[in-house]
């Protein structure tokens, strides 16, 4: 059973926030991308605090999906982890990895959703 796109940022957003993920912000693309939906980005205070967001977020998916796709890349990176879900894509950023990459100001045409 496919997680549908509001089930899936919810539980994204959950799981980032249950391991201290910081300043959570979701963008929504819809209209703005054509090639994903939704940007959930985090920061993390450590290498070892963005690997536990991601590798968090990647088990409690394929908990409540386990045919979910699911890829990781930069596991072992100090500034910057994605999570690629397709239709929604996690960044998961140090503090400095943020400021510098600034990907919310490069889609500031992107609407932020409140978290709930």
């Amino acid at each position: 059973m496919a997680l549908e796109s509001d089930a899936l940022k919810s539980a994204v957003v959950e799981a980032l926030l249950e391991k201290k993920g910081e300043d959570v912000v979701v963008l929504n693309l819809k209209g703005v991308c054509s090639w994903t939906d939704y940007f959930v980005i985090a920061t993390g205070n450590s290498e070892n605090h963005m690997r536990t967001l991601a590798l968090h977020v990647k088990e409690t998916l394929e908990r409540l999906d386990p045919e979910i796709q699911i890829f990781v890349e930069g596991l072992d990176s100090p500034n910057w982890t994605l999570v690629d879900l397709g239709d929604l894509v996690v960044h998961i950023f140090s503090f400095e990895g943020r400021t510098f990459y600034d990907i919310e100001r490069i889609w500031k045409d992107a609407p932020r959703e409140k978290l709930h």
